[in-house]
């Protein structure tokens, strides 16, 4: 199903008004029936060559992250809001957001995980229907209803990338517990070392 989606994906290009210049589109990675779904902004430099979310800096932190969690890349399953890169890593916009987020929202029906998080403000935002601030989000858990009526709890946290440029001990810390907290609403057990360690 996930195979499908992305030909229709290809097909429409709904990135094509708004970004040309491209390497590879970069749809998602993982497992197709993951318990827990992680979903970033959009693709960078490093993802753009590959073809896969998150390989980068940033995604070798979140493999971090996951690790410490307990689970490994491959048990979960990782998409951005865009599925292209956008020219200099620029964030989002609304237009180009609201063409790409319908694919999401299918990706997330698919997969059917039990719990999101959302790396970041973009993808909070989109996920969620929100304008609040990454401080007001974070930390807190909140539903993403799908058009299909499918309902999953969505915990978001900071960017990767915003770890790396603010790398402290009390941003760590922050992540950490946001981590802990879906480990918990998973059933899972409660791993002894913190992320990043």
């Amino acid at each position: 199903m996930l195979e499908a989606l992305r030909a229709r994906y290809e097909r429409d290009a709904p990135h094509a008004p708004f970004i040309t210049s491209f390497t590879n589109i970069v749809f998602g990675d993982g497992s197709p029936a993951a318990r827990l779904m992680f979903i970033g902004e959009a693709p960078g430099e490093q993802e753009d060559l590959s073809g896969l979310p998150f390989v980068g800096r940033a995604g070798q932190l979140l493999e971090r992250m996951i690790n410490a969690m307990g689970l490994r890349r491959e048990d979960v399953y990782i998409a951005n809001v865009l599925k292209v890169r956008p020219p200099n890593n620029a964030t989002p916009t609304i237009e180009e957001t609201r063409a790409s987020a319908p694919y999401l929202y299918e990706q997330i029906d698919i997969v059917a995980p039990e719990a999101i998080v959302t790396l970041g403000l973009p993808a909070s935002r989109t996920i969620l229907a929100t304008e609040e601030s990454m401080g007001r989000l974070r930390g807190l858990w909140s539903v993403f209803r799908a058009p299909s009526g499918f309902e999953v709890p969505v915990m978001p946290t900071y960017h990767p990338a915003y770890l790396l440029r603010a790398y402290t001990t009390e941003n760590r810390a922050k992540v950490w517990s946001d981590l802990l907290k879906v480990v918990e609403k998973l059933g899972m057990p409660l791993p002894k070392r913190a992320a990043g360690d």
